[in-house]
């Protein structure tokens, strides 16, 4: 089994957050069971719920299952993985017609938890990349 050290331990919860987060903050009637949302837009719910699944999967397979020498190439695709979920959720509001949230009585959350899950991973990066550069000396 690899080694825990703190920048695999940083991947593993992002990529637990990327894998549940949106399961969570979406299987609900704001969103999945919404009456007001079209079938289509559930459909696309959906499809974000799904890929944050499917990403913090390949995070966590990378991590802790696959057997390839740990190399900084295989943590740049696990930071990757672990990354671009938090991306495109940031970058979602640049959309015509989309909002953070529905009215105001919810003080938006993805802002943060995006920039904090995307610090933990560079975090993460910073420290198994020296990690790695130092069992080259």
């Amino acid at each position: 089994m690899p080694k825990l050290t703190p920048g695999r331990a940083l991947l593993t919860l992002t990529s637990l957050v990327t894998m549940t987060g949106a399961y969570f903050a979406d299987w609900n009637e704001t969103h999945i069971y919404n009456p007001d949302w079209p079938p289509h837009a559930k459909f696309h719910n959906a499809q974000t719920m799904s890929m944050g699944a499917a990403l913090g999967l390949i995070g966590l397979y990378l991590l802790w299952v696959h057997r390839d020498a740990w190399s900084p190439f295989r943590l740049q695709v696990i930071v990757g993985a672990a990354s671009v979920y938090w991306i495109t959720q940031l970058s979602a509001i640049l959309y015509p017609g989309t909002a953070l949230v529905d009215g105001d009585w919810v003080p938006p959350i993805q802002p943060p938890l995006a920039g904090t899950m995307l610090a933990l991973n560079a975090l993460a990066y910073v420290l198994e990349r020296r990690r790695i550069e130092s069992r080259k000396v």
